[in-house]
């Protein structure tokens, strides 16, 4: 669980980012919350947009989009949704505590 403190920090990490994944009117899959989970490990902080098509809540596709992927959720603004997973190999991104 991330403190705001944490959340904060992230936020601002990844205020440079763009979108690397679209949810659009498929809605969240089982292979697109796999390539996300495999995206963390690489990148740890992403961005996911979601498409103007979907139909879902946006709350419940970021939810179940960090619920795939076993991520935190660090914001959802707007259609834009940042998730947080600490990598196990590549760990770049060092927390305040």
């Amino acid at each position: 669980m991330l403190t705001g403190k944490q959340k904060r920090f992230l936020r601002a990490d990844a205020h440079h980012l763009d979108p690397i994944f679209q949810v659009g009117k498929g809605g969240v899959t089982e292979n697109m919350t796999k390539q996300i989970a495999e995206a963390l490990e690489v990148r740890e902080l992403i961005k996911v947009s979601i498409l103007q098509n979907n139909e879902d809540d946006k709350h419940d596709v970021a939810e179940a989009l960090a619920k795939g992927a076993k991520a935190e959720l660090v914001q959802l603004i707007g259609h834009t949704v940042v998730l947080y997973k600490e990598s196990k190999e590549n760990k770049k991104i060092v927390l305040p505590r």
